[in-house]
């Protein structure tokens, strides 16, 4: 045990009979002190109760004497394979979980991270809602990555990335022969995601026989692929985004209101970048570190006149935009500051603002000049009222439960708790 304490020891070779103590009590120890080690078991009278007990305290083999060379080298290549597969596992994960990380410490982000830390331990369905490039799949990640399913598969689906003829064979799967182009069987998405995760982005572009068969696992935990009468139960937690207006959506008719309902269990409104400026200085970094790390790239700093333009700019990408913005500089920058001058031409011509206008939103479509709009009448409204969300709702003529919805879309709550 000590040997193990001062070394860098990569397996153990431990006999059950030795003087002085007991080869499983010492496996016992070994596990306290170095838990992921492999420790091979051996022994000259094995019995089945010996080797299971071995097992339960945690020994990668058990092998019977006498040894042969064949059957200790098998041993060896077997568990150091393993140790380089765990920790070979355990880096990707750890890189996985810098990649999805978010970051910032504005209000309205801590508003999401709280509803995550909320939502995630239960089985809920979540809908995601936000702009294109604003972190929508990262807070997905983030509620599997902290749910009791975070051993299981996360398995993500672009709705809007699949055509329509396509997207339920996806999603459920097919036999083969049930279409023409069907040579082989294909498990869909939601069996892959038995016992796990599926995330299904842009979940606004599904057609609406696909959302009758979404609706029905939700409800009943059963798919039925293409071409087969036999129905399979499945254990799947959804998750869903869009940055679509449900609610316009089933106005039209594109969107069905009793779907909309089971996904929407727990809503979750992602802000855009503009709406949470403070949080660029932290994620212009963020990602230079990664980037300069990933690429082993030599460090560079941003000027300060630099990221006071980088915080200026409206950002219509959002976050995917501002990452692509920066790698994009520390390249193309030749020294070691990046300096306005540096930066892409249409971050550079936008708008200065004044101290007056700083905290104003510079509506640039006519959906962001409404939603901005909204935001306003919805604020005022409510201050009229002290905040009071069914005398505002009757006031302006809508129900209340879809008052909430607007005051979780636009992030509204944040007021109400400073008011």
């Amino acid at each position: 045990i000590g040997v193990v304490q001062r070394e860098a020891v990569n397996l153990v070779f431990l006999d059950i009979k030795m003087p002085g103590m007991d080869g499983l009590e010492v496996l016992g120890r070994l596990k306290k002190v170095a838990e992921s080690l492999p420790v091979v078991m051996i022994s000259g009278h094995a019995t089945v109760a010996t080797a299971v007990e071995a097992t339960k305290l945690g020994a990668f083999d058990f092998i019977e004497k006498p040894l042969t060379t064949e059957r200790v080298l098998l041993t060896i290549r077997n568990a150091l394979g393993f140790t380089q597969l765990r920790d070979e596992n355990r880096s990707l994960q750890r890189v996985i979980e810098v990649r999805t990380e978010m970051v910032g410490a504005s209000p309205s982000l801590n508003q999401v991270l709280e509803s995550v830390r909320r939502a995630a331990p239960t089985t809920a369905t979540v809908l995601i809602r936000g702009e294109s490039g604003a972190g929508k799949e990262l807070v997905a990640r983030m509620i599997h990555r902290n749910s009791l399913r975070s051993r299981e598969r996360f398995i993500q689906v672009n709705c809007a990335a699949i055509p329509d003829d396509l997207i339920e064979s996806e999603l459920f799967g097919h036999e083969k022969g049930s279409f023409t182009g069907a040579t082989e069987k294909q498990i869909g998405k939601f069996e892959q995601a038995d016992r796990g995760t599926i995330f299904l982005d842009e979940v606004g572009d599904m057609s609406l026989k696909t959302q009758a068969k979404v609706l029905r696992v939700l409800q009943e935990g059963e798919v039925e692929r293409l071409g087969s009468s036999r129905t399979m139960k499945v254990d799947v937690r959804v998750i869903a985004a869009t940055n679509k207006d449900l609610e316009q959506e089933i106005e039209k008719g594109t969107f069905r209101e009793d779907l909309f309902f089971r996904l929407s269990v727990i809503p979750i409104a992602v802000p855009p970048l503009r709406e949470r400026a403070d949080d660029i200085t932290l994620l212009v970094k963020y990602f230079a570190d990664l980037f300069t790390k990933e690429n082993n790239f030599r460090p560079k700093r941003f000027s300060p006149d630099a990221m006071a333009m980088l915080q200026r700019y409206r950002w219509k990408g959002n976050v995917r935009e501002l990452k692509n913005t920066v790698e994009r500089v520390l390249i193309m920058t030749p020294g070691d500051v990046i300096g306005e001058d540096d930066l892409p031409e249409t971050v550079r011509s936008s708008p200065r603002q004044t101290p007056q206008d700083a905290g104003q939103e510079r509506a640039g479509t006519l959906r962001e000049f409404k939603e901005s709009a909204e935001r306003t009448f919805l604020v005022e409204k409510l201050r009229e009222n002290n905040w009071n969300i069914t005398r505002t709702a009757e006031v302006i003529g809508t129900p209340r439960s879809n008052l909430y919805k607007k005051l979780e879309l636009y992030n509204i709550k944040q007021e109400i708790d400073s008011a």
